[in-house]
């Protein structure tokens, strides 16, 4: 198999459990996927979904008593190398992390230092890779700065992070993932934090940059409408599992598993003014007892006895399901009238 014609990124079987005194909790639970070179999939889900915890999973940052404790993770290079991550030593992977594959996160402050100037950061951030001159990795950094839309990039270089907006700190934290033109940039709500204004601009930003330069994008999001609007391929978890996937349109237009269907019809701007806001009943099960069969059982209207055994993420349609009784698709009359 050639790089071309294989995906940059390849999950297949992905676990993550944590040990506690109480039980193992499942925390990524079978989690498989691919993504395509200069692709965006969106990772959606509620909170304690396991969407995070899976983008920390493919980069090693599960720190105990948490560990991955099965699944393939390969990389393709640029190069035309393909790595398989778990393999790796940690020497190894640290030289992978932040450098063929990078993370965004949600608070910028986690990737900045408040101390230390942005162009000491960035500079360093480059020279732990790449053997080049401190004027080389500086002209990167500026460069990286006004990919990202920051005006002035030599001179923001000399600011230190309490210096710029929110806004603007999140970008710098972009650019840092730029910087060594990763192969795949895991993104982990970075906009939820931002006035809508901002989050339009840095979407954009992100998708042209990814299109541009081939990098896949992975991101993690509740927020159903910035997934519609920004990926290309959806990927919808629960309860450490993923319960959906496919084409962003199909997913989020058609949806075909009960938890997608209630994930999307809870969304406010999908509720008539004046009306009582849609909600899935019940409560997400507790990761240390989860249900024999099918997590989402008890809050489904269309669970029966059947849902007790373990169902197969199959193909369908063109998507990927994890549900023994999916919502049929309407008819092309249905559609047409």
């Amino acid at each position: 198999m050639t790089n071309a014609s294989q995906p940059v990124l390849l999950v297949e079987g992905l676990k993550t459990q944590f040990a506690t005194r109480a039980g193992i909790v499942k925390a990524v639970d079978d989690v498989s996927f691919s993504i395509e070179r200069g692709q965006i999939m969106g990772l959606v889900g509620e909170s304690g979904s396991g969407k995070s915890m899976t983008g920390y999973s493919l980069i090693g940052l599960i720190d105990p008593p948490g560990r991955v404790v099965a699944g393939r993770l390969r990389l393709a290079l640029r190069t035309g190398e393909v790595l398989d991550l778990r393999s790796l030593s940690p020497r190894a992977l640290q030289g992978v992390r932040g450098n063929r594959v990078a993370m965004i996160f949600q608070d910028p402050m986690m990737t900045l230092n408040p101390v230390l100037r942005i162009d000491t950061q960035m500079i360093e951030a480059v020279r732990a890779h790449h053997k080049v001159s401190e004027r080389v990795a500086r002209e990167r950094a500026a460069a990286a700065l006004a990919k990202v839309g920051i005006a002035s990039p030599h001179e923001r270089l000399l600011a230190y992070p309490h210096q710029f907006s929110g806004g603007m700190r999140q970008r710098v934290a972009i650019a840092i993932a730029l910087l060594n033109e990763p192969d795949v940039i895991i993104a982990d709500e970075p906009t939820t934090a931002l006035d809508v204004t901002v989050q339009g601009q840095i979407l954009a930003e992100m998708q042209a940059l990814c299109r541009a330069s081939g990098t896949a994008l992975i991101w993690i999001s509740h927020d159903l409408s910035v997934v519609a609007g920004l990926a290309d391929t959806v990927s919808v978890m629960y309860a450490g599992r993923i319960v959906e996937q496919g084409p962003v349109a199909e997913v989020l237009d058609r949806p075909r598993h009960p938890y997608t269907r209630g994930l999307i019809a809870s969304a406010p701007s999908r509720n008539p003014r004046g009306r009582p806001l849609q909600q899935i009943p019940g409560m997400t099960p507790s990761l240390l007892a989860l249900p024999q069969g099918c997590a989402f059982q008890a809050r489904c209207a269309n669970a029966d006895v059947v849902c007790r055994n373990e169902p197969p993420l199959v193909a369908l349609d063109g998507r990927r399901l994890r549900c023994f009784h999916p919502t049929p698709l309407p008819s092309s009359a249905a559609i047409a009238n």
